[in-house]
């Protein structure tokens, strides 16, 4: 089969960024006047996501020192629902891997699947908080904000979010995730996280938003009162950020990575434009034929939730999947079809000649190809030839490398093209 020739493009995104993120965060938090709410002495649980957030050691780090200086006691939970296999240790072993441990914050972790119910939803949703984060006289909410990959709503990914099903850990995140279904998903974690705001002792939320290179945009402390109003307006304004392919059709896209750091499906929905949810519609666009994924992150522990959005994998993919974490994540999430296994392929030779023979009557060679590196770092990619037109006729496109062959090694698997 004749493959069409790719070019290296870059996009132009709204690239604001911090360039002092301790000192931002501090900044942030005495804006708030911190110190009129925790006194010295006073515990802190600062909550700590099992996303890639970019620099999310720095922020926690500045966090608790902030904190450290004012007196108080801060220590870090891991707050990720089912993630790391639904095992305290294995959600202290996620935290290590962004930099996150007693050494290098300089307070304690402590990590715990234990909750207690602390109220209810009006829809009689039950409440849950992680023990430890109960038992703290504070609790700091730290997340990025960002568009959701399963639903739409003025609140998605973020601090509401995070005080729902990350302080809710496993045994939270089963209930809301089965209320999702009942109530839709946006219902639920604003419910829940306005009964966490009214029964928890919250003193602030730290909300982190990125750019289009996957770069600190943002970083706004938040009162509990005003989380609500604060957080639909950093909503909308990631939105505003988010990075996204630069068309709206191809007839194949090809991803070198996935996992459960890139996002919560493994691949970001509103980069690829699928979902896998029952009460959810998908994404208008863009329209994507066919999804080749060649791998798993190494930071995701084997786990392959969302792969069932991809209809092709490669073989060394799909010998890296963990059963275990990837059906506990997909359990929880009331999503057995994020496991689905898709048509496994030997070589990335096999499986684009696969997929290149189910998009059309398209010939291959003038196909529209997309090949991304992973769905968080879009600022560079490859496209086909048939693109070549097009890009050349916008200016938030620029064209790095002109078209070059495919190259294949000697087991038939591509070169790599992206660092």
């Amino acid at each position: 089969m004749l493959f069409p020739k790719m070019l290296r493009i870059k996009q132009k995104f709204p690239a604001p960024v911090v360039s002092d993120i301790p000192g931002t965060v501090k900044q942030e938090l005495a804006r708030i006047n911190l110190p009129s709410r925790i006194r010295p002495g006073d515990s802190v649980a600062l909550t700590a996501g099992s996303r890639g957030i970019a620099n999310i050691a720095t922020v926690m780090k500045a966090t608790a020192e902030f904190l450290l200086d004012m007196g108080a006691k801060p220590f870090i939970i891991p707050a990720m629902g089912s993630h790391g296999g639904g095992t305290a240790e294995g959600q202290l072993d996620v935290l290590r891997h962004y930099g996150i441990t007693e050494q290098t914050m300089g307070v304690p972790l402590r990590a715990t699947m234990e909750v207690v119910q602390i109220g209810e939803t009006p829809d009689h949703i039950p409440v849950f908080l992680d023990k430890y984060a109960s038992e703290a006289d504070h609790i700091g909410v730290i997340n990025r904000i960002k568009p959701h990959t399963d639903f739409n709503g003025e609140i998605e990914s973020g601090l509401f979010k995070m005080m729902a099903i990350g302080l809710g850990k496993h045994h939270g995140a089963i209930h809301y995730h089965k209320a999702n279904i009942e109530y839709g998903y946006y219902h639920v974690i604003l419910t829940v996280g306005r009964e966490v705001l009214k029964q928890a002792p919250v003193a602030f939320g730290l909300g982190i938003l990125e750019n289009g290179y996957d770069e600190t945009a943002k970083i706004v402390a938040v009162l509990p009162e005003e989380m609500e109003a604060v957080e639909k307006a950093l909503q909308a304004e990631a939105k505003r950020l988010l990075a996204r392919l630069p068309f709206e059709f191809a007839h194949l896209l090809i991803v070198d990575e996935m996992g459960k750091n890139i996002s919560g499906t493994g691949m970001d929905t509103n980069v690829i434009g699928r979902i896998m949810n029952l009460t959810e519609k998908p994404p208008e666009k863009p329209r994507i034929i066919r999804i080749y994924v060649r791998d798993l992150t190494p930071e995701t522990y084997g786990n392959a939730t969302g792969v069932g959005l991809a209809d092709f994998v490669s073989q060394r993919l799909a010998e890296k999947i963990d059963r275990k974490p990837t059906y506990i994540n997909c359990l929880t999430g009331v999503s057995p079809e994020s496991a689905r296994i898709p048509m496994i392929l030997e070589t990335d030779r096999e499986a684009l000649e696969a997929a290149l023979s189910t998009v059309g009557m398209v010939k291959p060679e003038e196909s529209k190809i997309l090949w991304i590196k992973n769905t968080l770092v879009l600022g560079e990619l490859e496209v086909s030839e048939a693109y070549l037109e097009e890009v050349q006729a916008r200016e938030d496109l620029e064209i790095v490398r002109e078209p070059t062959a495919l190259e294949f090694d000697q087991s038939g698997n591509l070169l790599p093209r992206f660092a």
